[in-house]
């Protein structure tokens, strides 16, 4: 069971939980900087630190076919433009087509984690690279200790190159000549890694290579950001945008008094939860699909307009919509009235399966646990989190010195909360909101798409939270035609199922054949 601490730094992880909602303009003052560490004095006379690199070669076996690849493990350093000084050192793992005859013009995808605070390991060992984790086949347990790899035969590299990338503080990326907290912000943090990617796609000869990024939980807000930011200020114009399990608005996950909305778009992930245990009865325990979308519908035309009546809400109809809610989450009438009909994802987590003393994930609520106390309104902890974290931790750190040949003696940061305090200085007194970096970069290449993935059992990032903020995207109406959905069986990490993992694989191959040869239609508007 995991320590109060431990469950605390889940937090961090893809999503947004312990995160304010709202940027401070006291941020400064209440979270003042730690102490800075006492460097060591350089002398002038000393070399300037080396660029670590490792390249090794393997294969694996995707779609019955043999591939050869090179993987470099390595560091590539940022430096400052008037004095020459690296501010950072950020490590990454490339993995490229061995002998490949076309690499200039081949895709190349760039992947990123969330948190903020988490490395690439979960994309670069769950989903995307030539090696994975091995689950069980459903993904919700693992084998016992010590994990093993297996080649991932869905993974991308037969559609795509691919970079994944440790933003500072996270993995074995590090700052040098700066402080930390230079590269922990909402602003910061874009800055650092659009100038990564430009540096990367110039000293690799892949200018004139299809552009991709893909970003899981709070990569999504990253990501949405890099595209704006690296078409407006360097020119470098992408060909597509994954969002995985994303977030782009923030009051689509942090509920607050007089603030509705959260409920409303938890609704289709409860019914999933609920179907998933058993707790529906009839059609609706049936049918998944049926499930999720009348809860959907149910949401959006009956229940929305309720909360929006307050306590003014007729006490007969209070009880009519607490019977509804109860068809689709599982929970009971009395305890939905009790609840004032909001629940919230924390208590619904620890409610649904009260009466086996279980609780579930909030990563995947697939996932059952046990807490100490049984009577609390809210888990302990997380154990959809607790399940994977150590098999990804051991598989990584062994992964990265036995077979990528890198050999550090520094932790290899999984999650780390040395990021925080996290500035979100461009909402100051206002929610987290980046639709409209999505807009401008798709108002200025008319080309762009956008592929937005999401997990059927996900409590962290719901997938109708992200469509929210998507259908109320202040751009052009024709741009609608360049975002497409798919959801899958699974949470957060929905490719942990390997069902969903060969399925997801599927939808972006599909969207990477649609976009990585798309003739402009600039001169045709």
């Amino acid at each position: 069971m995991a320590s109060p601490r431990l469950a605390a730094l889940i937090c961090f992880l893809f999503s947004l939980w312990s995160i304010p909602a709202i940027a401070d303009h006291h941020e400064k003052k209440k979270n003042s900087p730690p102490p800075k560490e006492e460097k060591p004095e350089k002398n002038k006379n000393d070399d300037p630190p080396k660029e670590e690199i490792s390249i090794t070669q393997g294969s694996v076996r995707i779609d019955g076919t043999p591939i050869k690849y090179d993987a470099t493990a390595g560091k590539l350093h940022l430096k400052t433009e008037k004095e020459d000084k690296t501010k950072a050192e950020v490590f990454y793992t490339l993995y490229q087509l061995k002998d490949a005859t076309e690499t200039a013009t081949r895709p190349i995808t760039f992947c990123f984690n969330g948190g903020p605070g988490s490395s690439s390991v979960w994309l670069h060992l769950g989903a995307l690279g030539p090696r994975r984790v091995q689950l069980s086949k459903n993904g919700t347990s693992t084998p016992p200790p010590p994990y093993r790899l297996v080649d991932n035969e869905y993974s991308m590299l037969d559609i795509s190159d691919l970079v994944l990338v440790d933003p500072v503080s996270t993995g074995y990326s590090r700052a040098e000549d700066s402080e930390p907290s230079d590269f922990h912000g909402f602003n910061e943090d874009i800055s650092s890694m659009a100038e990564f990617i430009r540096l990367f796609i110039t000293r690799h000869e892949r200018w004139d290579s299809p552009k991709y990024l893909l970003g899981e939980s709070y990569g999504a807000i990253r990501v949405s950001g890099l595209a704006d930011t690296l078409q407006s200020k360097h020119g470098l114009y992408l060909n597509g945008v994954t969002l995985l399990s994303g977030v782009l608005d923030f009051r689509t996950l942090v509920s607050h008094p007089g603030s509705d909305l959260v409920h409303v778009l938890y609704m289709p992930a409860y019914a999933a939860t609920a179907h998933y245990h058993g707790k529906l009865k009839g059609a609706l325990a049936e049918d998944l699909q049926k499930a999720m979308r009348d809860a959907e519908n149910f949401a959006f035309d009956e229940y929305m307009p309720a909360l929006l009546r307050g306590d003014s809400l007729d006490i007969t109809k209070k009880a009519e919509i607490a019977g509804k809610m109860s068809r689709f989450t599982g929970l009971s009438i009395d305890y939905l009235i009790k609840a004032d009909l909001r629940p919230g994802p924390t208590r619904f987590r620890k409610e649904l399966l009260r009466d086996e003393e279980s609780t579930v994930g909030r990563f995947d609520a697939r996932i059952k646990g046990t807490d100490r106390d049984t009577l609390r309104s809210s888990p302990d902890y997380d154990p959809s989190y607790t399940v994977i974290f150590g098999a990804f931790s051991s598989a990584q750190n062994a992964y990265l010195r036995e077979e990528l040949k890198f050999e550090s003696d520094i932790p290899y940061e999984i999650l780390s909360s040395k990021v925080h305090p996290w500035s979100y200085k461009p909402f100051t007194n206002r929610y987290v909101n980046v639709t409209d970096k999505i807009t401008n970069a798709m108002r200025t290449n008319v080309d762009l798409e956008f592929l937005v993935l999401g997990g059927y059992h996900d409590l962290a990032t719901p997938p109708a939270a992200i469509r929210y903020s998507l259908n109320h995207l202040p751009t052009l109406p024709e741009s609608k035609d360049r975002i497409h959905y798919h959801d899958y069986d699974g949470g957060h990490m929905m490719y942990t199922n390997i069902p969903s993992l060969k399925a997801m694989k599927d939808d972006l191959k599909a969207f990477y054949e649609r976009t990585k040869n798309v003739k402009s239609t600039q001169n045709q508007k």
